[in-house]
């Protein structure tokens, strides 16, 4: 029932501004899993906007921006044919709808994630080598200097080849799929128990209502629906971010550092976790959890919302099928 040219075209256009938006909170994360000493999000973000200027907050913005229609594109559509099957397929098996749904939407979340990470991971080994590029304490001073999205691409491009665009491709499939799987399936539930509750609340009214000859249907209004969304996302958003926050601290640093412990071939996961809990603790691995559970929490609310919004202006016109 939609149309797929205005859904992709109004999807990248709106997901673009609320990349826009929330870009800086990515860049304080990104700094604070590739610092060797634990700084809280407040304190980087005045040391960065200091020191390298406020723009430094949106260094690498134009090369990820580059990447989010091809790969927004592929997100939606994997995420629209994935949800459509396997709820179909479920169904027909003999799922309850309930729980037909639920494991449409994890599949979903896995398949769109896979599907994106093939423009995305690219898109961020150049972006986050931006990010962390500094003259002001840089913790990797050997590191080469980049001048802009284009510059980055070339020197990694000559230096490692394709491998060295698609360094973390593997862990991160691990990070963006399952926690992609446990939002969309975290939200589908969220969003059940947020309506339950409002029913309950309601429903003392609706009895009430009855005794004085009153319908007895709640219709929620458009601003109760929106509401509920970003409610559930925000929910789905900060559990998705916590169970997933060690292995997208990994990948950074694989993605980021150039690895002169291990030459050309960058440092491996193994490497990367024992100097994570050599800095820190295990608690290392969870630097930057503030700015990306916000991130991903304001993302999820206004991203579901978005989508939700997307999706009613995509709709075709029904009666123009019917004709």
């Amino acid at each position: 029932m939609l149309d797929k040219s205005k859904f992709f075209f109004l999807g990248a256009a709106l997901f673009s501004g609320v990349s826009a938006s929330l870009y800086p909170m990515v860049v304080l994360k990104t700094r604070q899993q590739v610092a060797h000493s634990q700084l809280s999000c407040i304190r980087t973000a005045f040391h960065l906007v200091r020191h390298e200027g406020f723009r430094a907050l949106y260094r690498g913005f134009g090369t990820s921006l580059m990447g989010t229609i091809p790969a927004r594109a592929l997100y939606m559509g994997a995420l629209e044919f994935t949800k459509s099957y396997v709820g179909t397929a479920t169904v027909r098996v003999g799922f309850p709808e309930a729980t037909a749904a639920t494991i449409a939407n994890a599949a979903a979340g896995l398949s769109a994630a896979m599907a994106a990470q093939l423009v995305w991971t690219p898109v961020d080994v150049v972006s986050q080598r931006l990010m962390v590029q500094t003259h002001f304490n840089n913790p990797n001073p050997s590191s080469t200097r980049y001048i802009n999205g284009v510059d980055a691409f070339r020197k990694i491009l000559n230096a490692d080849g394709l491998r060295g665009l698609y360094r973390g491709f593997g862990i991160s499939i691990l990070t963006y799929a399952p926690s992609n799987a446990v939002w969309w399936a975290s939200y589908y539930v969220a969003q059940r128990l947020v309506w339950g509750g409002i029913g309950c609340y309601y429903s003392k009214k609706l009895d009430e209502g009855n005794e004085n000859g009153s319908s007895n249907v709640y219709r929620p209004d458009s601003k109760t629906v929106i509401a509920v969304q970003g409610a559930s996302a925000a929910m789905a958003g900060s559990i998705s971010a916590l169970i997933t926050m060690p292995l997208d601290t990994i990948k950074t640093r694989l993605q980021v550092l150039d690895g002169d412990e291990n030459g050309r071939r960058g440092p491996t996961i193994g490497q990367t976790l024992r100097n994570l809990v050599r800095e820190g603790g295990w608690t290392a691995c969870y630097r930057g959890l503030a700015p990306r559970c916000a991130s991903m929490s304001m993302s999820a609310t206004t991203m579901i919302t978005t989508y939700e919004f997307l999706k009613r202006l995509s709709t075709k016109n029904r009666e123009g099928l019917t004709s």
